[in-house]
């Protein structure tokens, strides 16, 4: 790992922020089962709405709506799902820094789930210039389907690399999962 990956885990280990959120995951009743099944949820929103707007821009799924209506009707869910996501992924983040800077795969979790929302956002501020922008022409279109593509491949790996983390730690440090 990048030197100043690590050190950005040490910087919040014994911090407010580490203080704050393992007092919450130890002290409220119910609350990591709580905040993962909120962070699931979450992930299933973004996920769901990614692919019925990507499926659809591919035209492979809900041939009956158009993609500027299509886009309307499941953005507000993937930008609110995602925000919950960032709360909730932030205890856990904050309550094990080092567990998460320290691990390569986080990194690269990091990195797809930037790509994935820089790509999604370009797409949604190109869909509200115009009404129907992707399909007032053919070279949009193409555009479209290649940015929905690049979006399906990104959630995916984003996705992976979520899970993969506990399993990546679990391999290398066996003692410390058992």
């Amino acid at each position: 790992m990048p030197e100043f990956f690590t050190s950005i885990g040490g910087l919040l280990s014994d911090s407010f922020l580490q203080a704050g959120a393992l007092w919450a995951l130890r002290n409220i009743p119910g609350f990591p089962p709580i905040i993962q099944t909120v962070h699931i949820l979450g992930i299933a929103v973004v996920m769901g709405s990614v692919v019925m707007l990507d499926l659809r821009i591919l035209g492979l799924a809900v041939p009956s709506q158009g993609i500027s209506e299509m886009t309307k009707r499941v953005m507000p869910w993937l930008w609110w799902a995602l925000a919950s996501n960032f709360v909730s992924g932030a205890f856990f983040l904050f309550g094990r820094p080092v567990r998460y800077f320290n691990n390569p795969v986080f990194a690269w979790k990091l990195s797809f789930l930037l790509a994935a929302i820089l790509l999604t956002l370009f797409f949604h501020l190109m869909s509200r210039t115009q009404m129907d922008y992707w399909e007032l022409n053919a070279k949009r279109l193409w555009t479209a389907r290649g940015v929905a593509l690049a979006s399906l491949g990104l959630w995916i790996m984003v996705a992976m690399a979520g899970r993969w983390i506990a399993y990546l730690e679990h391999l290398q440090y066996p003692i410390w999962s058992a």
